[in-house]
């Protein structure tokens, strides 16, 4: 087992020291659930009273709500995931243990080419595991799939809407200020558009723990040789409700 990395000396042990438990609801939390990424959209949500809260998860930077947001008649619990792979993993496996099974994240990312303009919609198709956290839940491999139940569950509702889309490969790292013009290139030759922070993560504990989950991203910074370009992707509040939009749409079809 012992490996000159100590990343790769995956363990199959199904126990761990610590598990995750279930948090204290007020009510069960639903089947299904939306991890946003979009604080701004979930304040926004809250502020006209269409979210229930029903309990919290907890870190160090402080409480992240759990809420039930009714659509389309059906209750959906919606969370904001924290941000990287460590902690949007270990608020999955959270939100796991509380009976949730069914899982949407919507969020954004940068992209490797100016060809994906900002607002584009992403389906995530797979990802290159350039992170740490999913070499503790698989052994080690370049890349993981979503769920493919998942996939065509996103596709289907873009189709539905006419929104312009793509299957696309994301590549999931841990350092966003070490994404360097050699590592950049060897990630567009692995086949990747797009890159974030936790999508491998997400996907390695889904596929452990037996659950469903699918990710939706929209184009936002540019990262090229030439120079970082934001594009002003955090201001596309258009785009941004839209993708949790068609995340809960999706997310009921699982």
């Amino acid at each position: 087992m012992r490996e000159t990395a100590p990343i790769l000396e995956f363990d199959p042990a199904r126990g761990a020291i610590l598990e995750p438990e279930g948090t204290r609801t007020s009510e069960p939390a639903p089947e299904r659930c939306v991890l946003c990424f979009f604080q701004d959209v979930i304040d926004r949500l809250n502020s006209a009273g269409q979210l229930r809260r029903i309990g919290r998860l907890k870190s160090e930077i402080g409480e992240n709500p759990l809420y039930i947001l009714e659509y389309q008649g059906k209750n959906i619990l919606l969370v904001h995931p924290g941000v990287g792979a460590p902690l949007a993993a270990g608020f999955l496996e959270e939100l796991i243990a509380l009976g949730s099974t069914r899982f949407i994240a919507c969020g954004g990312c940068g992209v490797l080419t100016a060809d994906i303009v900002v607002g584009h919609a992403i389906v995530l198709g797979s990802a290159v595991r350039d992170e740490g956290t999913s070499y503790h839940y698989l052994p080690p491999a370049r890349e993981i799939a979503a769920s493919q139940e998942a996939i065509r569950a996103l596709e289907a509702v873009l189709r539905k809407r006419e929104i312009p889309y793509l299957v696309g490969k994301t590549w999931t790292t841990d350092a966003l200020y070490r994404e360097t013009a050699s590592r950049r290139a060897l990630r567009i030759a692995d086949g990747c558009q797009v890159v974030e922070m936790e999508a491998a993560a997400f996907f390695a504990v889904a596929k452990f723990r037996g659950v469903t989950f699918g990710q939706l991203v929209y184009g936002g910074d540019l990262v090229v040789p030439e120079g970082w370009d934001g594009r002003e992707w955090i201001r596309r509040e258009d785009a941004r409700g839209l993708m949790l939009d068609i995340a809960l749409e999706a997310v009921l079809q699982l």
